[in-house]
């Protein structure tokens, strides 16, 4: 596997005008990008010099303490897969951010798509090729003294699968091996700038003008599914899609609901 050297002035040279002002840092090996990132968010106690000045992209050929959702760890492979992190500064309160990683899934998986690769997504954060994951994706955010809601946005997107990785992960997932094909710094670059697109109209839009788009996307529609707690399983229902506030739609026998995210995982139902 010869992947391309992953370099900051080759993305720089290769983002979209939505994506120009953001500053790209690459590094051999870290434990997180979203930690490194969240270390780095504008505090009253942190030195001028290492806090965030605008938006930031971080990648790593390798994660040692990849995080997902609900403090899972997320397993690579240098060079079979993609581990970045943008740290981007919101006008938006805080309260509206809750469909930020719906969003965010839109934005990749408009780009994967557009790639060739087909993909859907699975609420809140997971994107899927051939039913199983391809990309996770964990938004963490943080408010600065200024009053400035930071938001640290990770995705780890699987581009090969080493027999090894996958016996270590445990469970069924995906890869793209068309993208593993491409120069990895012209990924970076569209998943980026598409990315960046996105943000900026969140902030001033929300989650409703991503809603039908998102819905187009959706992996699941129209087939029973399970929200599970920790193994429990708080709600049963047909997937509907979800509303402009990047809420879950189940059609149950009792009506409509809608389910706000939490520490909640989404399967078929069997």
């Amino acid at each position: 596997m010869n992947a391309t050297p992953l370099a900051a002035a080759a993305i720089r040279a290769l983002v979209a005008d939505s994506a120009s002002h953001v500053a790209i840092e690459v590094v051999d090996e870290t434990g997180s990008t979203n930690a490194d990132l969240l270390a780095r968010v504008p505090s009253a106690a942190q030195s001028t010099s290492t806090a965030l000045r605008g938006p930031l992209l971080r990648v790593a050929e390798r994660q040692t303490a990849g995080r997902g959702r609900a403090g899972r760890s997320w397993l690579s492979a240098p060079g079979a897969s993609l581990t970045f992190s943008v740290a981007w500064p919101f006008r938006a309160p805080l309260h509206r951010m809750v469909g930020l990683p719906l969003a965010v899934g839109v934005a990749l998986a408009e780009t994967v798509n557009g790639l060739g690769v087909p993909v859907q997504l699975k609420w809140p954060n997971d994107m899927l090729k051939d039913g199983a994951k391809l990309a996770g994706i964990l938004v963490e955010t943080q408010a600065a003294p200024d009053g400035t809601i930071w938001a640290v946005i990770g995705c780890g997107m699987n581009l090969l699968m080493p027999d090894e990785m996958e016996a270590a992960i445990g469970r069924e997932v995906s890869s793209a091996p068309w993208l593993a094909q491409m120069d990895r710094n012209a990924l970076l670059a569209q998943l980026l700038s598409r990315l960046c697109a996105v943000l900026a109209e969140f902030d001033d839009t929300g989650f409703a003008a991503f809603t039908e788009r998102w819905n187009a996307l959706q992996a699941w529609r129209g087939q029973p599914v399970r929200l599970l707690d920790q193994g429990t399983v708080q709600q049963e229902g047909l997937a509907a899609g979800v509303d402009d506030q990047g809420r879950l739609l189940l059609d149950t026998p009792s009506g409509r609901v809608a389910v706000l995210s939490g520490d909640v995982s989404l399967r078929l139902a069997q």
